[in-house]
């Protein structure tokens, strides 16, 4: 796909660039949740109504009103090359042999891009989830430095239609940019907001997120090496 066409643009993965080297945290409400393995751990409240620019990016106009969710970022290091980072996000194989909730995973070509389909199965009483998203990949030369960038983010299409007994995923978006950072390192910066939908209160999940954290940076590190000596 040519740079500036699809669903991302060429500014928005400019601007994912300029934020792994200086990230945006003024003008906003955002507070640090907490340092840890080398990473500084950023949260802003899903005030939708509060915010002056809304970009296609930020959100889903189908749904304008606040969430009590919060958006996250992620900014530091992490000890994996920049290419090996974003092979991981890419490979949708691997990432559904390690993660046992999701039972199905493809992608298509719609409308001349990739989509990708995932769903996901809970046990006891978490509904069962899919999501539809579109990503991208590119590698850019920003301000002369080599920059790896993928933008993700949750779709409708007819192609796809809700299926009975599941919750469709429809507020997701990720955004990752990462460059070396010396042997084996990465400095990366990470957005991501997803709204799980369903029932669950928000205080939960936004539990559930601040206790996961630590486990989530430790799980892509370990990925990288078990995705290193497996390829």
């Amino acid at each position: 796909m040519e740079p500036g066409t699809g669903t991302f643009s060429e500014e928005q993965f400019r601007e994912a660039c300029a934020e792994l080297q200086r990230p945006a945290l003024s003008g906003a409400a955002w507070e640090l949740l907490e340092e840890t393995q080398g990473i500084s751990v950023y949260r802003l409240l899903d005030q939708v109504d509060s915010h002056p620019l809304l970009s296609s990016w930020r959100r889903i106009p189908s749904n304008p009103s606040p969430t009590g969710l919060y958006e996250y970022k992620f900014i530091g290091t992490l000890r994996a090359p920049p290419d090996l980072l974003v092979d991981i996000c890419m490979d949708l194989g691997y990432i559904r042999r390690q993660i046992p909730q999701v039972t199905e995973a493809y992608e298509t070509e719609c409308n001349g891009e990739t989509v990708t389909y995932m769903k996901m199965e809970f046990p006891f009483f978490v509904s069962s989830r899919d999501c539809v998203y579109v990503k991208q990949r590119r590698e850019l030369d920003f301000r002369g430095r080599k920059i790896q960038v993928v933008l993700a983010k949750g779709t409708s299409l007819p192609q796809f239609p809700e299926r009975p007994g599941f919750i469709r995923v429809s507020q997701c978006q990720v955004k990752l940019a990462v460059e070396s950072a010396g042997h084996n390192r990465s400095k990366v910066f990470i957005y991501c907001f997803v709204n799980p939908g369903g029932w669950i209160p928000s205080w939960l999940i936004n539990l559930l997120v601040k206790n996961g954290i630590p486990g989530f940076l430790a799980d892509l590190e370990n990925a990288c090496l078990r995705y290193q000596r497996r390829t």
